[in-house]
């Protein structure tokens, strides 16, 4: 039997953008796109200087929907308020069968070196490797994660510094190879990348039963199953302690699991924080305050940041 999804568009001023995303990827659990660029959540490096932009969404196209989008309308009559001539057109709603949903985005997902070794390469992708490169491979599915986004990249990107001893974590004291928490594994790219950068536990968790499945097909692919296991098992219940814990997912979250986060970790250990979005930055170093934290550094790329934090010892 078919299985329908509902894609849900909307055009809303190029400024509000990354706000509007913010809130679709919360309320539908999927990633969004922008002007039909569907990879990972959205990505603002391939976007024409436009004034007004078209961010989609997709939802189950059951009897929740029609709630979805009235929650989306809301939100937009809000908002929009703070940009005086612009009118909130009804969001337009398309039925596509799940197969489409979930392959037609297939051609905008390329390999994408990122650092200095790691490549990510969809399954359905050649790569001719030439040179010592880290190669991930990744099927997301439905799941998010394709390494593309901002936030994915800032977190790839400090992992191979933390994992080659490159400042400023070549004074931080933690041994190669590590141990790692990935909070939020989607696809399972982060728990991939570290375990084929040196790490020899990974544990990854995600509340997303279809991107738990996801990983695991991901975890078999680069044959990184005997380091990294991938489950539903909540925070408070992951035993041990982590030599560096990394999360991606939203500001606000990040802020709530904070104790948990940081109860997870070694003295000495690191703590990749991404999915904040850079106006966020704020937030999140105030909810972390609390704790014995010194702050390594914050990379940004786009509109997003990712703050790396130090257990003190």
């Amino acid at each position: 039997m078919d299985v329908f999804w509902a894609e849900v568009a909307c055009e809303v001023p190029a400024d509000f953008v990354d706000q509007l995303a913010e809130f679709l990827v919360t309320l539908s659990g999927n990633g969004v796109c922008i002007e039909n660029l569907s990879i990972d959540s959205f990505s603002l490096d391939s976007l024409e200087d436009t004034p007004v932009k078209t961010v989609k969404t997709y939802f189950p196209a059951d009897a929740a929907l029609q709630d979805k989008v009235a929650a989306i309308e809301a939100y937009l009559a809000e908002h929009v308020v703070a940009y005086p001539g612009f009118v909130p057109q009804v969001p337009l709603i398309t039925r596509l069968k799940e197969e489409d949903w979930a392959n037609n985005w297939k051609k905008y997902f390329k390999p994408s070196r990122i650092g200095k070794k790691i490549v990510i390469k969809p399954t359905w992708e050649e790569w001719d490797a030439k040179d010592d490169a880290i190669l991930v491979e990744i099927d997301p599915g439905m799941a998010f994660g394709t390494g593309t986004h901002p936030t994915s990249r800032l977190c790839l990107e400090i992992l191979e510094r933390i994992f080659f001893g490159e400042a400023p974590f070549s004074i931080s004291g933690i041994p190669v190879p590590v141990d790692l928490l990935d909070v939020g594994a989607g696809s399972g790219i982060l728990a991939i990348a570290a375990a084929k950068l040196g790490a020899t536990r990974v544990i990854a968790i995600d509340i997303d039963p279809e991107a738990v499945s996801i990983a695991k097909q991901n975890l078999a692919l680069n044959r990184v199953e005997g380091i990294v296991s991938v489950s539903m098992v909540p925070l408070s219940e992951v035993e041990g302690f982590f030599s560096v814990v990394v999360a991606n997912i939203l500001a606000e979250e990040l802020v709530r699991m904070g104790r948990e986060l940081v109860g997870k970790m070694r003295r000495g250990g690191l703590l990749v924080l991404s999915g904040i979005l850079s106006e966020k930055e704020d937030t999140v170093l105030k909810g972390f305050a609390p704790f014995p934290l010194t702050l390594v550094e914050t990379t940004r790329e786009a509109e997003w940041s990712c703050i790396t934090f130090c257990l003190e010892r």
